[in-house]
C-alpha cells in the first residue's frame, strides 16, 4: 500500500534523509520518500506489518511531526493551501522583529569603527559594561523569534540526527554564551577594579555575531521560502480555474451548489465565461470551449450533444447543459494535480548522491568546526580567535543547497510541463527522459491523424471535382466503411448535395453500386471496376502514384464509363514533420513502427524522410521491437496512442502516451500528452534536458560553495594572508548559497517549447490526362440531359448574405454554416474573414428564420442582402 504523509519540522536535507532512515527501519516498509520542498513524505509498505501510526511514531521519534494527508474534496482556490508562501510569510514577520533590533545592535558594536557617535554613555572604557549589557538585550528579542533553530536543532541534535538548524544553534549560541561570558568578566573587572581585564575583553563582545548570523539566516530562508512558493504557480494556476460553485439542475430548478456537492448524473448548467466545474458529456445545447489551461491548446473547442467537456475548462459563447460524469479527485483537473504532485514529490536518481552525502554532512562539519577550533588553541591562539573561526565553519556549511538542488528543479519542471499539457508521472521518468537516443513512434493516431481524408480527386475529362464527389458521396453515404466516410465529409464541406438512389447494394471487399435516375453507378477497387469490365488501362500510372504515395484509390464510375479516382488516406499531422526534425536535431533516430501494411508505412517514411520503418507489427511484437532495440544499447522512448500500444509503452524506458488516445496507453505511459500532437513529445525531451542541466548546475554550486567555503571559514589564508572569515559574513554567504540554488531553478519558469509555426504540405498527385483514352468515351456532364446535372448546379435557386457578428476562428464558421443547414431547403457557405454567410434555398424563408438559426449558435445577424 502506498499513503501519503504530510511532514512538518523539517528544515533540510540532513532532516529528509534522517526521516528516511527511521521510517526505513521500520519492518514491512518498501519504500519511503521524503519531499523537503512541499513538505510531503509518501511510503509505500506492507499492511500486514506497518500502518500510519507505526509510521508518523517513527517520525515523531526521530524528532519531527508527520500526519496522514487528507483527501482533498473541495478543488477550490481555498482547498490549495501553499505551505512555502505560508511560511513565507511567517518567516518575514520575524525577520522584521530582527532588523528592528539588529540595526541598534549593529550600530552600538560597529558604529565607532564607521565613525559614527556613539551616546556618551555607552562610550568608553569606562563604560564598557554598560555597552555590553546593552548589546544584550538587543540580542534577547532576536534571539527569542528566531528561536525555532534552537527547538528543532538542539532536537536534532540530542536525539543523534543533526542538521542545518543544529550547526545555526550551536553557532548563534557559542557566540551568544561568550558574550555573556565577556558581560561577567567585565562586571568582575569593575567589581575588583581590575582594569586590564576590562581592558582585554572590552573588544571581545559577540552579541552582534550571534544577532547578525540569526537575522542573516532569516532573511535568507525568507528569499528561499518565497522562491519555493513560487514553483507550484503551474499548479496554482489551473487551481484558480477551477470555479467554487456549480450550477445544477435538481428537481427542475437551477440551483447554486458548491461545486464538491456536484454528484455524478447531476445536469450541470454552464453560460458564456463560465468555468466548467466538473467532467461531463454535453446533453444540450452547442458551445466553443476553451481548454487551454488543460490540453495547451490555444483554440477554442466545438462541444456539442455527446461531446465529453473538461474541468477548468472556459465556456467561451453559448449556453449548455451537461451530464456530470466525474466529481471531486475523478476530475481531469484533480487527476493533473495528482499526477503533478506526485512527480513533485518523487526523487530523480541523480539526487542520490547529494542524499547520501547530506546524511553524514552535518557530523562531520560540526566535527571538523571542534577540531579546528582546537588546532587554532593548540597553535597558540586566543580563545575569542579560535571560537570565532568555529563559529564560522558551523554557519558558513550549507546542508540546505544539497537538499534543494533536486526538488525545486523537478518540481518547477513538471509545472511548467503541466502548463503546456505534459504531464511527467515521476522525476525518474523526467530524468531517464534526457538520456533517449531512440524514438520510436507508432503511426496511426501519432505521426498521422487516424482517419481517412479525401486528399486527391481526379476527375475524368468533362466531369468537375463538384460532380465526382456528387456521385461519390450518393453511392458511399449509406456505407459504414471508414473510406466512405471521408468521402461524405468532404462533400458535406463543400456543401454538396446528393442525388436520391435506390436499389442500394453491397459487394464485399470490392465496393457498392446503387441506381441513380434510373440508371447504375458503382464505386469501388480496381478488382471492382474490372467485374464490370471498365477499362483502367490508361489510368494506371496515376493509380500507381497514388498507391506508392501510400493512399487508398477509389474508382467511380457509370454507365458511360469511368467518372474518376478519389484517393483517400490518413493524413500526416501538420506537426509531425517538424516534429521528427526535432528529434533528429537533438541527435536521435527515429524509427516508425505500426501494424500497418509495408506500402502505405513505407510512404510515410518517405514523406516525413524517416530511415527506419518497422511495419505489418502484431501488438506483441510491437513490445519484442522495443525489447530488440534496447539490446542493442539504446535508451528507447515509445509514443503511442492505442491499446495495442499498452505493451510497448510499458517495456520503453520512457513510455509517452498521446492524450488523445487510449485509457489502457496512458496508463502504461510515463509522460502523457495532453493533446494529440506529437511536437509536445520533442517539447517534453527538451523539457527533460533543461531540467537535468539545471538540476547538475545546481549540484555543481552546492558541493563547490562547501568544499571552497568550509576551508575558508576554517582559517586557510590565514597564515599565507592573514585574512579570516567573520562568522557575520559565513552566514550572509550560507544564506545566499540557498537562495542561489533556488534562483537558478526558477529560470525554468521561462523555459520555451521551440516551437515555430511551419505550415507544411505534401505534394499533390497529378491529374489524369487531358485526353481520355480510347476504350472510354464519357459523355460530358454538361447541359440538362445529364441525370445528376440539375442536382449540382441548382441555378434556380433563391440566395441571401448575411453579415454576422462575433466569428472568430474556425469552430466559430463552423457552428454557424451547420445551424443554417439545418433548415430544410437551405445551403449555406460562410466567409470568416468577410464575416459573412451565403445562403442558397430552393424555397424562400423568412429572414427571421436564417437570423434566429444563427442567434441560437450564439452569434449577431446585422445585416441580409
Amino acid at each position: 500500500m502506498k499513503q501519503k504523509f504530510d511532514v512538518t519540522g523539517m528544515t533540510c536535507s540532513a532532516c529528509s534523509a534522517h526521516g528516511e532512515r527511521a521510517v526505513g527501519k521500520l519492518s514491512g516498509t518498501k519504500s519511503v520518500q521524503v519531499n523537503l520542498l512541499n513538505g510531503s513524505m509518501v511510503v509505500e509498505y506492507d499492511e500486514a506489518a506497518s500502518g500510519p501510526a507505526a509510521i508518523e511514531k517513527a517520525v515523531a521519534d526521530a524528532g519531527y511531526r508527520a500526519a496522514l494527508h487528507g483527501v482533498q474534496e473541495n478543488m477550490g482556490r481555498d482547498s490549495l493551501q501553499n505551505p512555502a508562501m505560508e511560511e513565507a510569510r511567517q518567516t518575514k514577520r520575524r525577520l522584521i522583529v530582527s532588523f528592528c533590533f539588529l540595526i541598534p545592535l549593529f550600530y552600538t558594536s560597529m558604529g565607532h569603527m564607521l565613525g559614527l557617535p556613539l551616546p556618551i554613555f555607552l562610550h568608553g572604557t569606562e563604560h564598557a559594561l554598560t555597552l555590553a549589557l546593552t548589546q544584550f538585550l538587543l540580542t534577547l528579542p532576536i534571539t527569542y523569534v528566531n528561536d525555532r533553530y534552537y527547538k528543532v536543532g538542539l532536537r536534532s541534535l540530542f536525539k543523534g540526527a543533526p542538521n542545518m538548524d543544529s550547526l545555526i544553534a550551536i553557532g548563534s549560541a557559542a557566540a551568544l554564551i561568550y558574550g555573556v561570558f565577556v558581560l561577567y568578566q567585565l562586571s568582575w573587572g569593575f567589581g575588583t577594579g581590575d582594569i586590564n581585564l576590562i581592558n582585554r575583553y572590552a573588544s571581545e563582545l559577540y552579541f552582534e555575531s550571534a544577532g547578525m548570523i540569526l537575522t542573516l539566516i532569516t532573511l535568507g530562508k525568507y528569499l528561499e521560502t518565497r522562491s519555493k512558493g513560487k514553483t507550484s504557480d503551474a499548479i496554482t494556476k489551473l487551481m484558480d480555474l477551477a470555479p467554487k460553485t456549480a450550477f445544477v439542475l435538481r428537481d427542475g430548478t437551477e440551483t447554486e451548489i458548491p461545486v464538491d456537492q456536484v454528484r455524478q448524473g447531476d445536469i450541470v448548467v454552464v453560460r458564456p465565461g463560465q468555468s466548467i466545474p466538473v467532467d461531463g458529456i454535453l446533453v444540450e445545447g452547442a458551445s466553443s470551449v476553451d481548454e487551454s489551461a488543460l490540453t495547451g491548446e490555444s483554440i477554442p473547442v466545438e462541444k456539442n450533444v455527446g461531446d465529453h467537456v473538461l474541468s477548468a475548462s472556459i465556456n467561451k459563447s453559448g449556453s449548455f447543459q451537461f451530464k456530470a460524469e466525474k466529481v471531486g479527485e475523478d476530475t481531469t483537473l484533480a487527476q493533473i494535480i495528482h499526477l503533478v504532485e506526485e512527480a513533485g514529490s518523487s526523487k530523480a536518481p541523480i539526487s542520490k548522491l547529494a542524499d547520501k552525502v547530506a546524511g553524514i554532512f552535518v557530523p562531520v562539519v560540526i566535527a571538523i568546526a571542534v577540531i579546528t577550533t582546537a588546532a587554532w588553541l593548540l597553535a597558540g591562539h586566543p580563545f575569542s580567535f579560535a571560537l570565532s573561526i568555529g563559529i564560522s565553519i558551523l554557519v558558513i556549511s550549507c546542508p540546505c543547497a544539497l537538499g534543494l538542488a533536486t526538488p525545486v528543479a523537478i518540481m518547477v519542471g513538471t509545472g511548467k510541463g503541466a502548463e503546456n499539457g505534459i504531464l511527467i508521472k515521476s522525476a525518474e521518468s523526467l530524468e531517464v527522459t534526457h538520456t533517449v537516443r531512440t524514438v520510436v513512434l507508432d503511426k496511426t493516431g501519432t505521426i498521422t491523424k487516424g482517419m481517412p481524408k479525401v486528399t486527391d480527386l481526379l476527375p475524368a475529362p468533362g466531369i468537375s471535382e463538384e460532380e465526382l464527389l456528387c456521385v461519390a458521396a450518393s453511392l458511399e453515404h449509406l456505407s459504414e466503411h471508414p473510406l466512405a466516410e471521408a468521402i461524405t465529409t468532404e462533400t458535406q464541406a463543400r456543401n454538396i448535395p446528393l442525388c436520391s438512389i435506390e436499389g442500394f447494394e453491397a459487394t464485399p471487399g470490392r465496393g457498392v453500386s446503387a441506381i441513380v435516375n434510373g440508371e447504375r453507378f458503382f464505386a469501388g477497387n480496381a478488382a471492382m471496376m474490372k467485374a464490370q469490365q471498365i477499362a483502367l488501362e490508361s489510368y494506371a500510372s496515376s493509380a500507381a502514384q497514388l498507391e506508392e504515395a501510400g493512399k487508398t484509390s477509389l474508382y467511380f464510375a457509370g454507365p458511360s464509363g469511368l467518372l474518376g479516382i478519389i484517393a483517400v488516406a490518413d493524413i500526416v499531422k501538420e506537426t509531425s514533420r517538424e516534429a521528427i526534425a526535432g528529434f533528429l536535431s537533438m541527435g536521435m533516430s527515429v524509427v516508425m513502427l505500426t501494424g500497418d501494411n509495408r506500402r502505405t508505412a513505407l510512404a510515410i517514411g518517405r514523406q516525413l524522410g524517416l530511415s527506419k520503418v518497422i511495419a505489418e507489427v502484431l501488438p506483441a511484437g510491437k513490445e519484442r521491437e522495443i525489447a530488440k532495440l534496447q539490446s542493442e544499447g539504446s535508451r528507447v522512448a515509445m509514443v503511442g496512442d492505442g491499446i495495442n500500444d499498452a505493451p510497448a509503452l510499458a517495456r520503453a524506458d520512457v513510455g509517452i502516451a498521446i492524450g488523445a488516445g487510449s485509457d489502457v496507453a496512458i496508463e502504461s505511459a510515463d509522460i502523457v500528452l495532453m493533446k494529440s500532437d506529437l511536437m509536445d513529445a520533442v517539447t517534453a525531451v527538451r523539457l527533460s534536458k533543461a531540467v537535468i542541466r539545471n538540476v547538475k548546475q545546481n549540484l555543481f554550486w552546492a558541493f563547490f560553495y562547501n568544499c571552497i567555503g568550509i576551508p575558508i571559514a576554517a582559517g586557510i589564508l590565514y597564515p599565507a594572508f592573514g585574512i579570516t572569515l567573520s562568522p557575520m559574513f559565513a552566514a550572509a554567504a550560507m544564506s545566499l548559497s540557498s537562495v542561489c540554488v533556488v534562483s537558478n531553478a526558477l529560470r525554468l519558469r521561462f523555459f520555451k517549447t521551440g516551437r515555430r509555426e511551419d505550415a507544411t504540405s505534401s505534394a499533390r498527385i497529378p491529374p489524369l490526362p487531358e485526353a481520355a483514352p480510347s476504350s472510354l468515351q464519357p459523355e460530358p456532364l454538361s447541359g440538362a440531359n445529364h441525370p445528376i446535372c440539375t442536382l449540382t448546379k441548382g441555378e434556380d435557386s433563391m440566395k441571401k448574405i448575411l453579415s454576422i457578428e462575433g466569428m472568430s476562428c474556425s469552430h466559430c464558421s463552423d457552428r454557424v454554416e451547420k445551424a443554417l443547414n439545418s433548415i430544410s431547403g437551405v445551403k449555406a457557405a460562410v466567409d470568416l474573414d468577410a464575416k459573412t454567410a451565403t445562403v442558397s434555398m430552393e424555397a424562400p424563408v423568412p429572414d427571421e428564420v436564417l437570423a434566429k438559426a444563427v442567434e441560437d449558435a450564439g452569434y449577431e445577424v446585422v445585416n441580409v442582402q
